[in-house]
């Protein structure tokens, strides 16, 4: 089984999978969140998806409540807030937990896979980024410090889109 067969609601409560979302496209999974010091990388991620969206690529957001309780909104209020503050148009999921017993099992498949410091594991905050190719397989994952628009990123994604 793919992750990309993984259920994952979207952010409206629509049932899907995570290849539904995603359009069988190379993604970023980003857990995100309103309210946190990184939330100014929503800006970043819009640019990868207008840059790369025709491409056949897609960002996708994952919000996530678990660190500090930054994304405490409703899905409503999660949609408003990433449309007009910062004029999203990726696809975005149901709030879910990335850690610990409640983790989703889509992160459970995510986590084992090392950073660009080496480090696998635990998510260890919000906007940290999974670079996905069209078949599910993992080929990278990014730090939250590392913007969307950091070389390394840009270099990933470019070559998935060949």
């Amino acid at each position: 089984m793919s992750i990309l067969d993984t259920p994952i609601a979207r952010l409206d409560g629509t049932a899907a999978t995570l290849g539904e979302i995603t359009g069988g496209k190379p993604a970023l999974l980003v857990n995100v969140a309103s309210k946190c010091g990184l939330t100014p990388q929503y800006t970043g991620l819009e640019a990868l998806q207008e840059q790369y969206g025709e491409r056949g690529f897609t960002v996708v957001g994952l919000p996530c409540n678990q660190f500090g309780g930054q994304e405490p909104g409703t899905s409503e209020e999660i949609q408003e807030f990433c449309s007009a503050t910062y004029g999203v148009t990726f696809p975005m999921t149901e709030k879910i937990e990335v850690n610990g017993e409640g983790r989703h099992p889509l992160y459970a498949e995510l986590t084992p896979v090392a950073n660009e410091k080496g480090e696998a594991g635990d998510i260890a905050w919000n906007f940290e980024k999974f670079l996905v190719d069209g078949s599910g397989a993992v080929v990278a994952r990014f730090s939250p410090g590392v913007e969307p628009q950091d070389p390394s990123v840009v270099a990933a994604v470019e070559g998935l889109l060949g």
